[in-house]
């Protein structure tokens, strides 16, 4: 971007006052000859003093510019205000009073810009102010707009400084954090995740054990008993070395925001963020479990077709997510019976099939028997979305009759998607039709039950 000079509004405020002395001049009855030498004197004087001004800040400026450094993070978090700092350095030997703005990207919200300040000579000057992303995927910012002022105050100059930098934004990495944080205080049961005793369960070998009360006798180890003089028994593990595989409709029924009428909606509360948010602490769960992790995208566009073969460590899910932050759900249909039969293409062996859509009782016809061949070789949880306006038209209060009308038609809805939902997935215990908030915790309470029954 080009530079652009502007006058400050001081000159601004001089030349009007010179042109209203003269119009006061002239109306005084001063003669007209002596009116125009004045103000072409004062107009002339005060356009070298401004050309001067301008010489020597643009000798000073060229001699030591400012450089401005800008700080960000390694990736965005999709709603999480984020703080950013610009870095200001002045090596020369002159102070500048500078406004500041920079060149954020659309798809966020900003607070904090612009911003003026005076950049001592050689010195520091550091900015902050708040970014939010609104939508995951690939990021932009621009370079960064600088306004410095002339050393006598005549002029602005408009100065872009910096490189644009391109970041990726993630789906929202709080709840995977908190959940990280309350499993290490053995306190999950405060965001509803159900946690069980490990010890004796399973089918997997862990360890010798003391023997407590309580403990199977059959899970007593007589040759370690017999060893130690005191009893032993063999602790168990749920089994490692399992599959999730994940199947997230990308199509138009993913594309529901309910208005996105709160701040907090606003910042990644749509239906696809909501299921990616869960997807990544399921995920996250399996791995820490011993488990591979796979996904697989169907819907939407061929752009936002995306694959994951099953892995397991502890990059898998920074690579699971940098394969689907940037997707977003598209405006076509989803053929639940073409994804059903991709899937059985690429994974042969058994998993735990999880299905992330948005059931309608118009898509029966088609999820049926795309849940029934998966079956045929897969364990199946179907996770479908209900809107929350369900919800909140059901609980409001009634207080005319149109609010009876409106509680009694939720009501009636919900009971039919209900209906038509166990018909599809054949009352199976596992699926699930939950509100987007409740999603993340009912995955990974139905993960725990399954691995605990020994399901798969």
């Amino acid at each position: 971007m080009r530079r652009l000079l502007i006058p400050t509004r001081g000159t601004v405020q001089a030349l009007a006052g010179l042109a209203v002395l003269a119009a006061v001049a002239s109306m005084a009855g001063a003669p007209s000859e002596w009116v125009g030498l004045a103000s072409g004197v004062l107009l002339a004087a005060g356009i070298g003093y401004a050309g001067v001004d301008l010489w020597r800040s643009w000798r000073d400026w060229r001699a030591a510019p400012l450089r401005v450094e800008r700080q960000l993070p390694g990736a965005f978090s999709l709603g999480v205000p984020t703080v950013l700092s610009l870095t200001l350095v002045n090596e020369g030997t002159v102070d500048w009073q500078v406004a500041v703005f920079d060149e954020v990207d659309p798809h966020f919200s900003f607070e904090g810009l612009p911003q003026d300040v005076v950049v001592p000579a050689s010195a520091k000057v550091e900015l902050r102010y708040t970014a939010t992303a609104l939508t995951r995927g690939v990021a932009q910012f621009g370079v960064t707009q600088l306004r410095w002022r002339t050393r006598a105050g005549c002029f602005e100059v408009r100065q872009p400084l910096g490189q644009p930098q391109r970041i990726r934004v993630y789906p929202n990495f709080a709840a995977l954090a908190r959940y990280a944080w309350l499993s290490g205080d053995r306190r999950l049961a405060q965001i509803g995740i159900k946690t069980f005793q490990q010890r004796g369960q399973g089918t997997d070998f862990r360890q010798l054990a003391d023997y407590r009360t309580g403990d199977s006798l059959r899970h007593i180890d007589w040759k370690a008993t017999l060893r130690h003089q005191r009893p032993i028994v063999r602790e168990f593990q749920d089994d490692r070395d399992q599959c999730v595989y994940f199947l997230l409709d990308c199509g138009r029924r993913m594309r529901a925001d309910e208005g996105m009428q709160t701040q907090q909606q606003q910042r990644g509360g749509s239906h696809f963020d909501e299921a990616l948010n869960a997807l990544m602490l399921l995920s996250y769960v399996a791995l820490k479990e011993g488990d591979e992790v796979g996904a697989m995208t169907f819907g939407g566009s061929p752009e936002q077709r995306r694959d994951f073969a099953p892995r397991k460590g502890t990059a898998t899910l920074n690579a699971l997510m940098n394969r689907l932050h940037d997707i977003q759900p598209g405006a076509t249909h989803s053929d639940y019976q073409v994804a059903a039969q991709e899937l059985l293409r690429v994974q042969r062996r058994r998993a735990l099939v999880i299905v992330l859509t948005n059931f309608r009782d118009e898509d029966a016809s088609e999820l049926r028997p795309a849940i029934k061949l998966l079956r045929r070789n897969h364990l199946v949880l179907v996770a479908s979305l209900r809107e929350r306006v369900l919800g909140r038209i059901a609980g409001q209060p009634i207080v005319r009759a149109r609010d009876a009308v409106d509680v009694a038609a939720a009501h009636l809805f919900d009971q039919s998607r209900h209906d038509a939902f166990a018909r599809v997935v054949g009352n199976d215990p596992l699926s699930i039709d939950v509100e987007p908030a409740q999603l993340a915790v009912a995955l990974v309470n139905r993960y725990h039950a399954v691995k605990r029954a020994g399901l798969l």
